[in-house]
C-alpha cells in the first residue's frame, strides 16, 4: 500500500482567496519510508502572505517572487501522489487548499476516500489531548527540537514518524496492517491487526502446560458445570 504524508503552507487561512505556497510530501510504501520525497515552494500570483501566516512558517513575498505558479508545478505533485493516499493532520485545511488550487485549473478534486486526517486519528487515540503535531511527537519521543518553524517538508518527516507510531509503530514490520477510512472531516478511522503474516510452523510448537496443570485446568472447567462459558472451548494446549 502506498501513502503519501504531506503537508501546505498558505498566504492565510482562507482557501477561497489564499493559496499554496509549498507542499511537501514523504512516500511510504507498507507503512516505511521509501526515501522519496517532494517539496516545491510555489508562487500565489497577487496573493500576499498574511503577517500572520508568515510569523507561523516565515516564507517571505521577496522568496516567492522567482518560484513557479501552482499551474506549472500541478503536474509533478499529480505524478508524485499517483493513486496513493493523502495524508495529513487536520487534513480538511490542507485539502481544502489542495481542492481549490486543482479547481481553478479544471482539475477534478481529490475524493474524501483517498484522505486520511491524522488529527481525527489521534483524537480517536488519545481522546484526552493534545493533540498537535508538536504534542505528538513528545507523545512517542519523536525529536522535533529542530522544528523553529512550520515547514512543509520538514512537518511531514515529523507526521509520518508519528503516524507509524500511532498504528503500531515498527510492529508493522511483524504483520500490523492498518486500514484506514477517513474522510477530511470524517473522525471514523479504523485499525485493524493481522496476525497473519503468511508465515507457518514447520512443525507445532510442544505443548505448554504440564500434565499436573492441564489436569488442574479440567477440573476447575467440571466444576464450573455445562453453562459456564469456558466449556464452549478446547483445553489451552
Amino acid at each position: 500500500m502506498r501513502e503519501i504524508i504531506f503537508d501546505t503552507e498558505t498566504t492565510g487561512l482562507d482557501s477561497r482567496m489564499d493559496r499554496i505556497i509549498e507542499i511537501g510530501g514523504v512516500e511510504l510504501l507498507n507503512h516505511f519510508p521509501t526515501g522519496r520525497t517532494i517539496h516545491i515552494y510555489i508562487n500565489p500570483g497577487d496573493q500576499k502572505v498574511h503577517p500572520d501566516a508568515l510569523a507561523v512558517h516565515g516564507i517571505t513575498d521577496e522568496f516567492l517572487k522567482d518560484k513557479k505558479p501552482f499551474s506549472a508545478v500541478v503536474e509533478e505533485i499529480i505524478e508524485f501522489f499517483g493513486d496513493a493516499r493523502w495524508i495529513a493532520h487536520n487534513a480538511t485545511f490542507d485539502m481544502g487548499f489542495v481542492n481549490a488550487e486543482l479547481a481553478r485549473l479544471g482539475i477534478p478534486p481529490i475524493l474524501p476516500e483517498r484522505v486520511v486526517d491524522t488529527l481525527s486519528l489521534a483524537r480517536r487515540k488519545h481522546p484526552m489531548g493534545p493533540n498537535s503535531l508538536d504534542a505528538l511527537c513528545r507523545r512517542y519521543g519523536i525529536d522535533n527540537s529542530h522544528r523553529t518553524k512550520h515547514g512543509a517538508l520538514l512537518d511531514s518527516e515529523l507526521l509520518a514518524e508519528v503516524y507509524i507510531e500511532m498504528i503500531g509503530g515498527r510492529q508493522t514490520a511483524l504483520g500490523l496492517n492498518v486500514a484506514v477510512t477517513s474522510g477530511a472531516g470524517d473522525a471514523e478511522t479504523v485499525l485493524e491487526e493481522a496476525v497473519d503474516i503468511g508465515l507457518e510452523r514447520p512443525r507445532p510448537l510442544a505443548p505448554r502446560l504440564s500434565e499436573a496443570e492441564a489436569q488442574a485446568h479440567d477440573a476447575l472447567i467440571a466444576a464450573l458445570g455445562s453453562k459456564g462459558i469456558w466449556a464452549r472451548y478446547d483445553r489451552p494446549n
